[in-house]
């Protein structure tokens, strides 16, 4: 005979039931493994780049003069205009000049007949040796007043030296000019262009002729120019305070311009001994003064660890410990991930 189940039978199997269900765990949830973007750190300089401005010049810049003073007659250049070796560029009213130069061959002639009477007279007896001899001194004088005429006379023009490009024009026609101030300067690109600047005393002591520089011009946006640093000032600017330093542009690249305003980047060669570890600087978290945090990649799991932080350059942020050449880290993602956390990249 079947007896149906009690009351307090049904309830202890109900008990039962939920205690069995309970004692099931649910299935642990695993975390997927989040997308980053990684680079390798990498060896560089253990000094940065010194950064400062600069013009772009032809290496050879003449300026022209008159070798005598006097009143401009002819200027037939402007600043622009390329000029022929030979090609006369300038002139003083030739008045005074041919004066000048008409009284000296006057006067050397003259002295030279009195030298040739003197000479007669004194095949017979009639003037003493210490009389020839003075005529024979004033005909050497008129001679050399002569030749300085000369020699003034050609120099009362300004012929190029060579091809080249009129860079400046510092006088006008009809003005007044003395001796040597320059009236044109002229450029001749046969020796190239070079970048004058400036550096502090701090920064020439680190440099030497012969180092790297990098050269960008806002007229070729985009393209940095190679050059070596070929003169160091051994004495600073009195108005500035820097030390001149001048860059030789390297032959074959794109026609610079006399005058564009350059920035400049060299880099001290006596430096390339010494190397630090560069990082990007999107790998670095949580900088506070010297240290940061960066996530280094370790068989496939983000790892925290801090890092010395030496400078920053446009080359990254270089280390002076934590990290070895070659380690892979976070550049992209780093501040959603937790440390040991598993990483994949696209």
């Amino acid at each position: 005979m079947t007896h149906a189940p009690t009351r307090s039978g049904l309830l202890t199997l109900a008990l039962a039931a939920c205690l069995a269900a309970c004692s099931k765990a649910p299935p642990q949830a695993t975390k997927t493994p989040t997308f980053v973007k990684l680079a390798v750190a990498f060896e560089g300089p253990a000094q940065p780049a010194l950064a400062t401005n600069g013009i772009v010049m032809a290496k050879d810049e003449l300026r022209l003069s008159f070798k005598v003073s006097g009143v401009i007659g002819q200027l037939s250049v402007n600043a622009g205009e390329a000029v022929k070796r030979g090609q006369v560029l300038a002139q003083i009213e030739p008045a005074e000049i041919d004066a000048q130069l008409a009284q000296a061959r006057e006067l050397a002639e003259k002295a030279a007949r009195d030298l040739a009477r003197g000479e007669r007279l004194k095949a017979d007896e009639v003037i003493t040796l210490e009389m020839l001899q003075n005529l024979r001194t004033q005909a050497r004088v008129a001679q050399a007043q002569l030749d300085a005429a000369q020699y003034n006379h050609g120099y009362a023009r300004i012929t190029a030296p060579r091809d080249g490009v009129i860079l400046r024009r510092l006088a006008e026609p009809r003005e007044l000019v003395p001796a040597g101030q320059p009236v044109l300067v002229l450029g001749t690109p046969e020796r190239g262009y070079v970048v004058r600047a400036g550096v502090s005393d701090r920064d020439v002591v680190t440099l030497s002729r012969g180092d790297a520089v990098d050269v960008r011009v806002d007229a070729f946006p985009g393209t940095a120019f190679t050059a070596q640093v070929s003169e160091i000032a051994a004495a600073a600017d009195e108005r500035t305070g820097l030390f001149p330093v001048e860059a030789r542009l390297a032959p074959g690249q794109p026609q610079l311009v006399t005058g564009m305003v350059a920035r400049l980047s060299l880099h001290p060669s006596h430096e390339s001994t010494r190397r630090l570890v560069y990082i990007p600087v999107g790998a670095v978290l949580d900088a506070d003064g010297g240290k940061a945090q960066v996530f280094v990649v370790e068989q496939g799991i983000a790892r925290r660890r801090e890092v010395q932080v030496a400078f920053i350059s446009a080359d990254g942020v270089a280390l002076r410990s934590g990290l070895r050449a070659g380690e892979q880290l976070v550049v992209a993602g780093a501040p959603y991930l937790d440390d040991g956390e598993a990483i994949r990249t696209p």
